[in-house]
């Protein structure tokens, strides 16, 4: 089983920044690609970015040049930098990790609980 927990959400304004960290623990080995996604209020949760252990990435095309992702193996943390964010950032961040990179929710197996991000405009 693989513990994922989320930290860094918060309030804040239009434009503003915002990192979000999340720390794996358990068998870790089991987190090739680590994710994040986004869940706004009302609608599915999407995917954000992912990367895997040797730092390949990709990211959605409503955050590429706004966020970026990356990790540190030795600590199996993933951090998610946001730039420039906007009201449609609001929602929950989740993270998540599994053995293949992908862009579904049914790709990765492990979840966190999700931490809260709002934009105010």
């Amino acid at each position: 089983q693989v513990h994922l927990v989320e930290s860094g959400g918060g309030l804040v304004e239009a434009g503003g920044s915002l990192r979000l960290s999340c720390v794996a623990s358990g068998r870790t080995s089991r987190t090739n690609v680590m994710a994040w996604f986004h869940q706004a209020p009302g609608k599915e949760r999407i995917f954000v970015s992912d990367i895997d252990r040797s730092g390949t990435n990709q990211y959605a095309d409503s955050v590429k040049g706004r966020f970026t992702i990356s990790r540190d193996n030795a600590k199996n943390t993933v951090d998610l930098q946001m730039n420039n964010l906007n009201p449609e950032d609001t929602g929950v961040y989740y993270c998540a990790a599994g053995d293949l990179p992908g862009t579904w929710e049914h790709d990765y197996n492990y979840w966190g609980q999700g931490t809260q991000v709002t934009v105010s405009s």
